[in-house]
């Protein structure tokens, strides 16, 4: 009898010791982490935040991650994490058959700077906000007014985006300020006029007018010789002379199509209170 027990014994120590070693070589051939390497985008000349601060937030990261099963590590939940993080414009994790975790990110890159009244921060061009800091500054447009959850100021960054990308007024619009009813002034770099925009609709049509009196009337009229002009209007643009109470209508040759401007029956420049033209 006690052989019997001493024979059930042995064959289940043997049992125990041959599932031990399968195991251990399962796990041996199971993949781990190497390491993780950590790259930065260079190629958008970005001084806003450094390499460093950026490697300050992911802090332990790289170090907790080497030796674990890579399939225990979720590349899309530390992309997800990294994204959130307000000092990384975007972040990509890469795993290779080495079990080396590559990741590339780009510091946070802000296309304006908002003023809330006490309040302020930066947006990128996908409307991230970074809360302004005495470390970071990048010299970008500004916008000022009054937002909330309604009227947030991320709904003007389409405007923001077309004057980056329009040639003549990239460099010539230095701030946007929005009042109460949501009218919208564009403060020009240089002293001299500001441009009464109005609502934040029907943008491109409103450049359109804009470039043809900026290139046919101050051309030839000067910088400072109005006081504001507004493009609020349906199909006008009208402009108030500085220090002037005589009124002034100026038809511009038309040299432009139909189709390229096709709302435009004339260029008009009035010094005039156009309460009876129709906003757009």
């Amino acid at each position: 009898m006690r052989n019997i027990i001493w024979g059930i014994s042995a064959l289940l120590l043997v049992s125990y010791l041959v599932f031990i070693f399968i195991w251990m070589g399962m796990e041996s051939n199971v993949p781990k982490c190497t390491g993780i390497e950590i790259k930065f985008d260079t190629s958008v000349n970005n001084s806003f935040v450094t390499a460093d601060e950026v490697s300050r937030e992911i802090g332990y990261l790289p170090d907790y991650c080497v030796g674990m099963p890579l399939d225990q590590i979720n590349t899309d939940s530390l992309e997800r994490i990294l994204n959130s993080i307000d000092k990384i414009e975007k972040a990509s994790c890469v795993t290779y058959s080495t079990g080396r975790i590559e990741i590339t990110v780009t510091p946070m890159h802000p296309v304006v700077r908002v003023f809330d009244g006490n309040i302020s921060y930066y947006l990128n061009s996908q409307g991230k906000r970074i809360e302004a800091d005495a470390r970071y500054h990048m010299d970008v447009p500004v916008i000022k007014g009054s937002f909330d959850a309604t009227h947030p100021a991320i709904d003007l960054l389409p405007l923001v985006n077309y004057i980056q990308a329009d040639s003549l007024f990239s460099g010539l619009i230095s701030m946007i300020e929005v009042d109460k009813k949501g009218e919208i002034t564009l403060v020009p770099m240089l002293k001299g006029h500001v441009i009464k925009f109005g609502a934040n609709s029907n943008i491109e049509n409103k450049f359109d007018r804009l470039h043809r009196f900026y290139t046919e009337v101050l051309k030839y009229r000067g910088w400072e010789t109005y006081e504001t002009i507004a493009v609020k209007w349906d199909g006008q643009i009208v402009a108030t002379k500085r220090k002037k109470k005589s009124n002034e209508k100026v038809e511009i040759e038309r040299d432009l199509s139909e189709t390229e401007v096709p709302d435009v029956e004339s260029m008009q420049v009035k010094e005039e209170n156009p309460d009876n033209l129709k906003q757009e």
